[in-house]
């Protein structure tokens, strides 16, 4: 096909200054991902222990947020980096029939909400991710969540926002929206690495307790009721 009018294409330079433009908004973010490290640590380490007494992660995300609050789940209930069993994550926007039926029912905003109500369990933990920490439907799971006794983490970008506002703990990432998409990906992954240590951790310690004897740690065998080990009555 011939176009009649000729596209214009951006000259090399100007091309590149916005490729350079592009990776400083995620080297901003990742920054500011940089700087909360810890809080990225203990959320980790709170999930593995959540997780491992049967409690359920639920996430939910719109967009792009949306595609990786389901990364995060699919990491969990397959795996990240290495063999372990799978762990029960639910990524609440996946259900379409669900979404749409709630949102023609009582509207786009009580989409997670009413998820939320059904599924939440006191002590779970619910994950919300939004570049703007603004979306209606994400505030009022964060509220529901809270009802419920559901602990909500909210990934968002720079704060305060309504979001972060209404979740129990809060990362806030600085940057452009691509820019900090992109260090919320490393972020659930930096999760996933410290979840997945954790379990590790967890399972390597009841194994070595489960060959434990009997008798204990020191693998002597236990004393008879009558008092005496061994020997005469």
């Amino acid at each position: 096909m011939t176009l009649s009018t000729p596209i214009a294409l951006p000259r090399a330079d100007e091309l590149a200054a916005t490729l350079r433009g592009h990776l400083d908004d995620h080297a901003v973010a990742m920054a500011s991902l940089r700087a909360q490290l810890p809080i990225v640590a203990a959320w980790g380490s709170e999930l593995a222990a959540r997780l491992l007494r049967g409690q359920r992660l639920l996430a939910a995300g719109n967009g792009g947020s949306a595609a990786e609050a389901q990364h995060l789940t699919a990491e969990l209930v397959g795996r990240f980096d290495g063999e372990r069993r799978p762990f029960s994550a639910i990524a609440l926007h996946a259900d379409s029939s669900s979404v749409t039926a709630i949102g023609n029912d009582y509207g786009y905003e009580d989409v997670f909400a009413r998820q939320l109500a059904a599924h939440g369990r006191p002590g779970d933990l619910v994950v919300l991710l939004s570049t703007s920490g603004r979306s209606a439907n994400l505030v009022r799971a964060a509220a529901a969540a809270r009802e419920l006794g559901v602990d909500s983490w909210a990934l968002t970008g720079s704060g305060p926002n309504p979001l972060g506002d209404a979740s129990d703990e809060h990362i806030a990432l600085d940057g452009s929206a691509a820019g900090v998409q992109e260090a919320q990906l490393v972020a659930l992954h930096l999760l996933c690495r410290v979840f997945d240590h954790r379990v590790r951790a967890h399972d390597e310690l009841r194994a070595r307790d489960e060959q434990r004897t009997p008798g204990g740690a020191s693998g002597r065998p236990e004393a008879s009721r009558g008092g005496r080990r061994g020997g005469l009555a």
